[in-house]
C-alpha cells in the first residue's frame, strides 16, 4: 500500500518561513512527478509547485521567488521550503505524486494535508 505522509506545518508569523516534507512509502518501483497543492477555506485546491524526476520545477505565479521545491529520490521525499509567509499562504498543504507501485502500476496520490497558519 503507497501512503504519502506531510509533515512540518504550523503556525507563523508573516515573512517567517516554514519547511514542509512529505515522505512516500509502500511498495514503489518509481516516483515520477511530486508536487504540492494547497486549499485554503472556501477556495478550490490549487497548484503550488511541482517537480519532476530529472529536477524541473514548475510554480504558481503566487508563490514564485518565495518558495522552492525539492526533492530527494533516495529518501522518495519532497520538500516545499516556504519564505516571506504570506497570510493569504494559509491553507492545507497537500503533497501528491504519481507513482508506479510493483502491485498497481502508475497511480496517482495524495497525502492527507498538513495545516499551515500564517499571522498578520
Amino acid at each position: 500500500q503507497v501512503q504519502l505522509v506531510e509533515s512540518g506545518g504550523g503556525l507563523v508569523q508573516a515573512g517567517g518561513s516554514l519547511r514542509l516534507s512529505c515522505v512516500a512509502s509502500g511498495s514503489i518501483d518509481s516516483i515520477n512527478r511530486m508536487g504540492w497543492y494547497r486549499q485554503a477555506p472556501g477556495n478550490q485546491r490549487e497548484l503550488v509547485a511541482t517537480i519532476i524526476t530529472d529536477g524541473t520545477t514548475n510554480y504558481a505565479d503566487s508563490v514564485k521567488g518565495r518558495f522552492t521545491i525539492s526533492r530527494d529520490n533516495a529518501r522518495m521525499t519532497v520538500f516545499l521550503q516556504m519564505n516571506s509567509l504570506k497570510p493569504e499562504d494559509t491553507a492545507v498543504y497537500y503533497c501528491n505524486a504519481d507513482i508506479t507501485g510493483r502491485y498497481r502500476g502508475a497511480m496517482n496520490y495524495w497525502g492527507k494535508g498538513t495545516l499551515v497558519t500564517v499571522s498578520s
